[in-house]
């Protein structure tokens, strides 16, 4: 197969996970763990969940689907067996080194690896595009790619024997999926986020928590995942206006001009402000009711 046939279409329209058959994602599970919250599963554990194309197609299906779904309001992502993910595949990225043109010329050879790594750095993206929360939680090891794409997500929270590696220098290219854009922003520090993306060096968790990478260190994986579906799970239990809004704001503002900021969330909050899941909070905030509002799908 050639590298250009790497690129594969997207579903189209809004779709529930429901709707999809269960054996859609042949590298993934996708399983509701609660009302309104998804796990996102990396599943080739004899892989150890290696980034083959189909499971990085499989991921940015999953997040769009899950994106429209109204019976998802948060979702967790993690991997299943021994470790979280082991980086690109290496098959895929000797196949993706295959790239070819009909005469072999380098400007149209260049065409095809701009659209592949475009196609790669958006199934990352899809993470951050969803409007729903998303919590990583990683295990054991995320490296390359596998740390580009926990970048995307909205919080990230690991195991105390977990580590993080910017690796691709070190096999010979610059990154090209994320870290590079998002390290610095998520960090705050472009010293440490230049050494890690420089040096290939890995970053143990206590080094991941103290620069801001991660927010939250677990001492093995069924504490991490009780926990973040715990948190999931109180995020879905909130109004999903409130939610979704909040999300699109600091990813908006994150790119943005503080005055910027402002001027879009004016906009926003101009329309749902008028929702009933602000009456709903408000009187289950003032009535100190120990069970959460239900609020209409969204």
């Amino acid at each position: 197969m050639k590298g250009q046939n790497l690129t594969i279409p997207l579903l189209h329209g809004v779709r529930k996970m429901s709707e999809l058959h269960p054996h859609k994602f042949e590298n993934l599970i996708v399983e509701k763990v609660k009302p309104f919250v998804y796990n996102v599963q990396l599943n080739r554990p004899k892989k150890m969940n290696a980034l083959n194309k189909d499971l990085w197609r499989e991921i940015s299906e999953a997040f769009n689907v899950l994106g429209s779904d109204p019976d998802c309001r948060s979702i967790v992502l993690s991997g299943n067996g021994k470790m979280f993910c082991a980086g690109i595949d290496l098959g895929t990225l000797a196949e993706m080194g295959q790239v070819t043109s009909e005469d072999g010329d380098v400007a149209r050879k260049a065409i095809q690896f701009y659209k592949i790594i475009r196609a790669f750095q958006n199934y990352f993206m899809d993470i951050e595009r969803c409007p729903k929360p998303v919590i990583a939680a990683v295990h054991s090891a995320a490296i390359g790619g596998a740390t580009n794409m926990v970048s995307f997500a909205d919080i990230r929270y690991c195991t105390k024997d977990a580590w993080f590696q910017v690796k691709e220098a070190e096999l010979g290219l610059a990154a090209d999926v994320g870290a590079l854009q998002q390290l610095p922003k998520v960090i705050g520090s472009a010293s440490l986020a230049r050494e890690l993306c420089l040096s290939a060096r890995k970053f143990h968790s206590d080094e991941a928590k103290e620069c801001g990478f991660v927010n939250r260190v677990f001492e093995d994986k069924d504490e991490l995942m009780a926990c973040a579906i715990e948190m999931a799970e109180k995020m879905a239990q909130m109004s999903p206006v409130a939610i979704q809004g909040t999300k699109t704001s600091l990813n908006y503002s994150r790119d943005h001009s503080v005055e910027e900021g402002l001027e879009q969330i004016a906009r926003n909050n101009m329309a749902m402000l008028q929702s009933e899941d602000l009456m709903k909070a408000a009187m289950a905030s003032l009535t100190k009711s120990e069970e959460p509002p239900e609020f209409s799908k969204l």
